[in-house]
């Protein structure tokens, strides 16, 4: 794609197109077989994002070469998505990644850190080359990222641990206080990326003044609400995900277990007598953040253009494709 597309694009194909491009890029500026192979079967949405602010900043009347070098920094942000995903399953103890076996799975614990550092430098050297603010961002948000992995593994060991001395089937006293790290938790892993994407798209354009707020702003909105509807979709689909369900189970009631194995029945017949309010609570937050998410767009500081409609349209697009797996829309 160059930066001569039909100025009246739907938002569906300014998307299809975009991932052909990023796909190209990936194969031509990452040399490492088995990294391109990793990062295979991704959505692509953060290069997919990133690209749709930066051409909500340019208007669409970008060089070529301006183009194809957003397009590049995008591969960054996706090198740094994959190389979390790498180590989350290792963290997590999960065997399939994106319909196949786990790369740690297949190479081993050892060779899966490794490879997933080898990613972050990868992925550094591109965004130090494309100047220092892409650069401190990337730095940034890797920071962040990193600390809302660690802030989940201790989350999870506090929980265990008070499980084993006071007999709590859950650890915690305080509801409240568990759904907040909850949010906190997906807010550094998954919300900032999606956050900086959108703000790199736009010091790709050379953008500067509170665009860059508004949009690092929207791309925060975007990532809550897609993680929201992924966990909903798990959790719909029978999977059992401590960081989601124990928060969402305290806040609905309480009750103390003797063992483990008594823990996980109560849990699954929690899950089965508050699926309906689960659900209900989950879709009341994806809205909300779509609803901000979308009134972000509309903000005047962004200039007006057929980019910024797509802007607007896009919260509506990449949740509803998640939640379609377990038909539901929201309008």
């Amino acid at each position: 794609m160059t930066n001569g597309i039909d100025s009246y694009i739907t938002l569906v194909d300014f998307f299809d197109i975009t991932k052909v491009d990023v796909e190209n890029k990936i194969k031509s500026v990452i040399k490492d077989k088995q990294i391109v192979s990793i990062l295979q079967s991704g959505k692509r949405l953060r290069p997919m994002v990133q690209q749709l602010c930066f051409k909500v900043c340019t208007g669409g009347r970008e060089t070529p070469y301006q183009y194809q070098r957003s397009v590049e920094g995008s591969v960054a942000i996706e090198l740094a998505h994959t190389a979390s995903l790498v180590h989350d399953d290792i963290i997590d103890g999960d065997k399939t990644r994106r319909g196949r076996m786990a790369f740690h799975i297949q190479e081993g614990v050892p060779k899966a850190l490794l490879i997933g550092h080898r990613m972050l430098s990868i992925g550094f050297n591109i965004a130090l080359s494309h100047g220092n603010k892409i650069a401190k961002l990337y730095v940034d948000t890797w920071d962040e990222v990193l600390n809302g992995e660690l802030e989940e593994v201790e989350y999870n060991a506090s929980e265990e641990d008070e499980e084993n001395n006071n007999g709590n089937g859950f650890g915690f006293s305080s509801k409240s206080k568990i759904f907040n790290e909850y949010y906190k938790i997906i807010n550094m892993k998954t919300a900032s990326l999606f956050s900086s994407a959108c703000k790199a798209g736009a010091i790709e354009a050379e953008a500067t003044g509170e665009i860059l707020d508004v949009l690092a702003d929207y791309g925060r909105e975007i990532g809550l609400a897609y993680q929201l509807a992924d966990d909903l979709v798990d959790l719909e689909n029978g999977e059992m995900i401590d960081s989601v369900i124990i928060p969402l189970l305290t806040r609905l009631e309480n009750k103390t277990f003797s063992n483990n194995s008594l823990r996980i029945k109560a849990i699954q017949k929690k899950l089965s007598k508050h699926s309906q309010e689960i659900k209900e609570l989950y879709l009341e937050e994806i809205k909300r953040h779509m609803s901000r998410s979308k009134k972000l767009s509309k903000s005047d500081v962004i200039p007006p253009s057929h980019f910024k409609e797509l802007l607007h349209e896009a919260p509506d697009y990449i949740i509803n494709r998640m939640l379609k797996e377990i038909n539901v829309k929201i309008i």
